[in-house]
């Protein structure tokens, strides 16, 4: 699939979850880079096209972390290559390391996952994490008997794809609209959500209406526990950098012609929302469970940051 369409259908959300987002942008940069060092082209043109085209997949969903950093990932060393030949070959390299990795690590996550899932366990889920959903599907195949609470999802209705995997499953599911979330938290033993950002601090960006189950799960005192991978914690926060909050067109909630009628509202429709680092007991990553304040050795470690290599990517922003 080319750039343009693979970022079309990004910003469309015909692909969407943050790491079927990755792998794909992963897969798009390796097919152009492909394409044009079979072309006559020289290295400066060809490192050009390769930063404009990782800039084109970055710029399609802003609160999706992973996005950037498979493109940096896929992009890193290439422009030190002396030829068009060893900077395709150094780009295909990183991308084929980072797909494979990106859907190895949701096996490991799974297998730690799933011993937080005990017998006799009600589980809440919100959204349509692969990372999350993997952990019940392992518990349920280690032969532990639970049940799950999941959201709806409004407006995109992903929950349905959730509910939809976990019955497919066995998975006894019981599908709940988003605000009977603190009427059911009283029956729920542990919370699993995904998340599409981590920050240097600990918090959490996910599917809007997370931070809500969290607060109610504080609340509730029931354990709050996030799955991700590594390549979703955000290391431009470490330089104090934000993570802008993509708010979608209001046509997801209404319908324009009706929404023309209401001369005094305004449609708001925030697709994440941030949640604190107090709210969430551990991080589940490939590399193992963490504290929420353990997010900047996994930036330093895991993505290989340094300072160097924030300046380098800021200057060229």
């Amino acid at each position: 699939m080319s750039v343009a369409d693979t970022a079309e259908k990004i910003k469309n959300m015909e692909i969407r979850g943050a790491g079927k987002i990755a792998r794909s942008a992963a897969g798009a940069l390796s097919d152009y880079s492909a394409e044009i060092a079979a072309g006559d082209i020289q290295l400066k043109d060809y490192l050009q096209r390769m930063h404009d085209a990782g800039d084109i997949l970055k710029g399609t969903r802003p609160t999706a972390v992973s996005l950037p950093n498979a493109v940096n990932i896929v992009l890193r060393g290439v422009d030190a290559e002396k030829s068009v030949a060893d900077a395709d070959t150094l780009l295909r390299k990183n991308a084929s390391e980072f797909i494979e990795n990106s859907k190895l690590a949701i096996q490991n996550i799974a297998d730690i996952g799933a011993r937080y899932i005990k017998d006799g366990d009600t589980v809440m889920t919100h959204c349509n994490s692969d990372a999350a959903i993997s952990c019940m599907l392992k518990a349920h195949e280690q032969g532990k008997e639970f049940e799950v609470f999941a959201t709806e999802v409004r407006p995109r209705n992903q929950g349905y794809l959730t509910i939809k995997t976990l019955s497919d499953a066995g998975i006894k599911t019981n599908f709940i609209v988003d605000s009977a979330v603190r009427y059911f938290m009283k029956k729920v033993s542990l919370v699993i959500t995904g998340c599409d950002a981590v920050t240097v601090n600990g918090a959490v960006i996910n599917k809007i209406g997370t931070s809500q189950i969290a607060l109610c799960a504080q609340e509730a005192r029931v354990p709050f526990i996030v799955a991700g991978e590594t390549y979703k914690f955000a290391p431009r926060t470490v330089m104090g950098g934000h993570i802008d909050i993509e708010e979608r067109d209001a046509s997801e909630i209404m319908p324009a012609e009706k929404a023309a009628l209401l001369k005094n509202v305004t449609i708001r429709n925030p697709a994440f929302d941030v949640t604190p680092a107090e709210y969430i007991d551990y991080i589940i990553t490939e590399k193992g469970a963490i504290p929420p304040a353990m997010a900047y050795l996994v930036i330093r470690e895991y993505l290989g940051w340094d300072i160097g290599e924030f300046d380098t990517i800021r200057n060229r922003s």
